[in-house]
């Protein structure tokens, strides 16, 4: 498997994402939309960044479980509850998702919702990753 992540110079610079990602491989895993949820599916933490870091959790579980790793990912959205936060704590964003995640980045985005399934959920994330 490889992924290659494309950068154009001649768009903005990516700061905690790729513009593009190139994937070749044999075996896609789509990653269903992870919340914070511990394992008795009860919402944990009050911020947006202790929620970040148990759902990108929840969602490196479910990859490592399908026989993947954070390099495999290719595409991964963040839908947030205020995009207005996500933005101010995007730099304490970044390093949760590079102490669990690395510096692969995928390609991302990040997308305003006015309330996900679990009402006090304030930050989903899904994602796919190509495998060998």
């Amino acid at each position: 498997m490889s992924l290659e992540r494309v950068n154009p110079a001649e768009l903005s610079p990516p700061t905690g994402f790729s513009h593009a990602v190139t994937a070749t491989g044999s075996r896609l895993v789509f990653l269903a939309g992870q919340t914070a949820l511990d394992g008795a599916g009860r919402v944990v933490g009050d911020t947006l960044p202790e929620q970040f870091e148990t759902a990108l959790g929840n969602l490196l579980a479910a990859l490592k479980a399908a026989g993947g790793t954070p390099a495999d990912l290719a595409r991964v959205t963040v839908y947030a509850t205020d995009v207005a936060d996500y933005r101010t704590r995007a730099p304490e964003l970044g390093r949760i998702w590079r102490r669990l995640a690395g510096r692969d980045y995928p390609a991302m985005a990040v997308i305003g919702a006015s309330r996900l399934w679990d009402a006090q959920a304030l930050v989903e994330l899904d994602g796919f990753a190509v495998l060998d």
